[in-house]
């Protein structure tokens, strides 16, 4: 019988990054996935804080090449893997030079956000997509953690639902307390767009916050988990209202589990 296929799309996973509550989901689920009998691939992008020699870090030559355009820019594709051994699991990194070679994630040294994170956030969710094509590795489901993967939902639903590696494939989005104040500029709307993407689809883009953005993820995700015991009150609201299906919080240490028979039911299995 063939192996249910999850893929993970994370922005932080330790031990790469510093230990939070969503970079450890990142390092424990996908392992605790993988040991239930699930075939696992998982993803974050490749921040130029993370330390490429200690943490054996080398380039996928075969997967590399690919140049995403982005508002008309031309911006080279790298994926790099490493391997997390006594977990018997790799992680691919999306990596573009422009765009992560910076010494710190999402804010600079004085605390400022990046005004180029929207194009960052199109990069990261598009470059995971198209090295999944790659691979030609098709998800059953395809859970995505933090801000960053927060166009996946849209780009799976809409520019890649034709596609046969996804057609099928169930989308969760996972909710963080992981608000950010800022707005992305207001090119955001036009630039994000591919084939598939209507106007009505972009219309919580049109002022792309933290919060339009999460709703935007919620509408064309099939079920909801939420990661943290503090998310913003407009989106458990609005989650209530779209009547998805909803994980709630889980604070126990057996929460893979959870997770595991959660994806299960998704799959219509028991």
């Amino acid at each position: 019988m063939k192996k249910a296929r999850i893929l993970f799309v994370e922005q932080v996973i330790t031990p790469y990054l510093k230990e939070t509550h969503m970079s450890k989901i990142g390092r424990f689920l996908p392992q605790g996935i993988q040991e239930r009998g699930k075939e696992i691939r998982t993803f974050m992008p490749r921040f130029g804080n993370i330390n490429e020699r200690r943490n054996q870090l080398h380039e996928v030559i075969r997967l590399s090449g690919m140049n995403l355009i982005i508002n008309d820019a031309d911006h080279p594709l790298i994926i790099k893997v490493a391997s997390i051994q006594q977990a018997r699991m790799q992680i691919y990194f999306i990596d573009n030079e422009d765009l992560f070679h910076r010494k710190f994630t999402i804010k600079d040294k004085a605390g400022k956000f990046y005004e180029d994170n929207d194009d960052r956030t199109i990069f990261f969710s598009r470059g995971v997509i198209e090295t999944v094509k790659k691979l030609g590795w098709g998800p059953d489901i395809i859970h995505c953690h933090g801000w960053m993967s927060v166009l996946v939902p849209l780009y799976v639903k809409r520019a890649f639902k034709d596609n046969p590696l996804f057609t099928d494939a169930k989308v969760i989005y996972s909710l963080y307390d992981d608000d950010f104040k800022e707005t992305f500029r207001d090119s955001f709307e036009k630039k994000l767009k591919l084939p598939g993407i209507t106007a009505k689809d972009v219309k919580y883009y049109k002022e792309p916050n933290y919060v339009n953005l999460t709703k935007a993820a919620i509408d064309y995700s099939d079920a909801i988990i939420i990661g943290s015991d503090k998310v913003n009150p407009e989106l458990l609201e609005y989650v209530s209202q779209k009547k998805k299906v909803v994980l709630e919080y889980n604070h126990d240490e057996k929460y893979v589990d959870a997770y595991n028979e959660f994806y299960n039911s998704l799959l219509g299995k028991k």
